[in-house]
């Protein structure tokens, strides 16, 4: 065996293998940071629903709304706020914490993983595994 062979053998067995993100694992960051506008239901419902200005949208449709498609990176866009750089549009607060923490490789859709917050994976994991069927 080459010295770089043996050397990568040992590197591997260093590293502890991390599993990715689940739609479980998610949901508890959901009811945490999300039911409170979109309801434990995820359909709208939720406690500050009817004081907000902008009614929180039905998240079980996100994939109805977008043609049977669930768009993994819009999806995470908002989340994280990239696709809200207009801030006069207030109507979902940036959860900055969700960016927080370790990285996994996640394909939002264009076939190529990027490394991309657990936290955020988890709950977009979450969102897809409840969207209704049409």
């Amino acid at each position: 065996m080459t010295l770089g062979l043996v050397a990568a053998l040992a590197l591997a067995g260093c590293v502890e293998e991390t599993a990715m993100p689940g739609a479980s694992d998610g949901r508890s960051l959901f009811m945490e940071n999300c039911a409170v506008c979109h309801g434990a239901d995820a359909k709208g419902n939720g406690q500050m629903a009817r004081a907000m200005s902008v009614a929180p949208k039905n998240l079980t449709l996100i994939k109805v709304r977008h043609g049977d498609v669930f768009p993994r990176a819009k999806v995470m866009s908002i989340i994280d706020g990239y696709a809200r750089s207009d801030r006069s549009a207030s109507w979902m607060p940036e959860f900055g914490a969700l960016l927080e923490g370790d990285l996994v490789p996640y394909d939002s859709g264009d076939g190529k993983p990027t490394p991309t917050p657990r936290k955020l994976v988890a709950l977009a994991e979450y969102l897809e595994s409840i969207q209704v069927e049409r």
